[in-house]
């Protein structure tokens, strides 16, 4: 056949209708690019542009009427950069898919994300928060310093059902968390919320090993600047949801302006393509690390959690700042999810802004440090914290070490 006559997009009837369910995997491939075949791309392409052209002002009007209405993506061409973005919508619909939710709406960073959820209840007049510790230090700060007017009451799983009020708009868990590794039992805490808002902050697990919405969780939070993106060169956040929570968090952010660039939509939707293959290969090494530094006398404790992923907190006997000192491979810098593995001390960085001592009462001690493994080869970082770690001492027998190990 004459290589000019052979079709350049699949016939009208394919990728027109919404994919049977799929793997995880194949999702994270394909979702958020649906119809480039129809269009006769293969990569998604970029769009940069922040305002469009109109000739038709009276529809323009009615479809901004609408969005204003009920904050649901417009129907037509874009019509202006913080309304929504094409390039990033399709990261939207992509991390929607992973999560198993109905939209998911993308902003500037983790913590814009967050702030848009409070904003959109206490819109609402339900300011009042019930949240859990530990959780990543900057969301522990926002809540406790009523920076957007909230007011946090602070308890463990069991007291949730307890803590909740007639303007209770919302449960913030964070599981496994930041940076204690502490898991919880999201259906029990889903339960105990009743018709509560759940926001579980899926950051550490990613939808690869956790997907909360399937577990009662109606709001799913992402510092998408960690494993989504996963190169270290993207600041983002987004909240997986229903439609209906989805469009007030588009009003707010059309309000104030808390939206993603359209490279930062782009480079997420790639990194979401390896999110599987990073996650499972990094956790590995993550889980072979954790192994050895419960067996070695010059840790104290491993913090590991039973759902695997690519983080492991320590604590060891000797001055965390020494070991983070020592390090050469490893990079000592503040952040997770990267392809380079990381290490930071929480009480000095990440958590310094929260109170000493609640910081101690979630666990997170003093001498607590927290690794993000990234994909270098296992005995290379073995070798690199084996020395940061200091003198050498005899290994200590696999029973205990095992109970070293939470």
């Amino acid at each position: 056949m004459d290589s000019a006559r052979m079709p350049t997009s699949p016939p009208d009837d394919v990728r027109t209708t919404a994919p049977r369910s799929r793997a995880l995997a194949t999702e994270a491939v394909h979702a958020g690019r649906d119809d480039l075949a129809r269009q006769g791309l293969h990569a998604p392409p970029i769009d940069l542009s922040t305002t469009y052209p109109s000739y038709d002002s009276r529809g323009e009007a009615a479809r901004i009427d609408a969005f204003a209405a009920t904050g649901a993506d417009p129907d037509g061409p874009p019509v202006y950069g913080r309304l929504g973005n094409p390039t990033v919508a399709r990261f939207e619909t992509a991390l929607a898919r992973l999560e198993g939710t109905e939209a998911a709406v993308a902003f500037a960073s983790g913590m814009a994300a967050l702030s848009a959820v409070l904003l959109v209840r206490g819109s609402m007049g339900l300011r009042h928060v019930v949240a859990v510790r530990p959780l990543y230090g900057c969301s522990d700060h926002l809540l406790t310093a009523g920076l957007l007017g909230s007011e946090v009451t602070w308890t463990d799983p069991a007291g949730i059902a307890d803590a909740l009020r007639p303007d209770t708009g919302l449960v913030m868990v964070e599981s496994p968390a930041n940076p204690t590794l502490a898991e919880l039992d999201l259906p029990a805490v889903a339960h105990a919320c009743g018709s509560v808002p759940l926001l579980a902050d899926n950051t550490f697990a990613t939808p690869v090993l956790q997907r909360p919405a399937e577990q009662g969780a109606r709001l799913v939070l992402h510092s998408a600047t960690k494993y989504l993106g996963g190169h270290g060169d993207v600041m983002a956040g987004v909240v997986a949801c229903d439609e209906e929570f989805a469009g007030r968090l588009r009003q707010v952010r059309f309000a104030t302006g808390g939206v993603l660039h359209p490279l930062a939509g782009y480079l997420l939707l790639r990194g979401l393509a390896t999110l599987p293959v990073r996650v499972r290969a990094a956790s590995a090494t993550a889980a072979e690390l954790a192994r050895r530094l419960a067996a070695d006398p010059r840790v104290a404790r491993v913090h590991y959690p039973r759902i695997g992923g690519a983080m492991v907190s320590f604590e060891v006997h000797g001055d965390p700042h020494e070991v983070i000192g020592r390090v050469r491979l490893i990079t000592p810098a503040v952040s997770l999810g990267s392809v380079d593995t990381l290490i930071q001390h929480p009480a000095s960085i990440s958590h310094r802004i929260v109170d000493a001592d609640d910081r101690r009462g979630a666990g997170v001690s003093d001498r607590l440090l927290r690794l993000s493994v990234g994909l270098e080869d296992a005995e290379d970082l073995w070798a690199d914290l084996d020395g940061a770690l200091g003198e050498r001492a005899e290994a200590i027998p696999l029973r205990e070490a095992l109970a070293r190990t939470e």
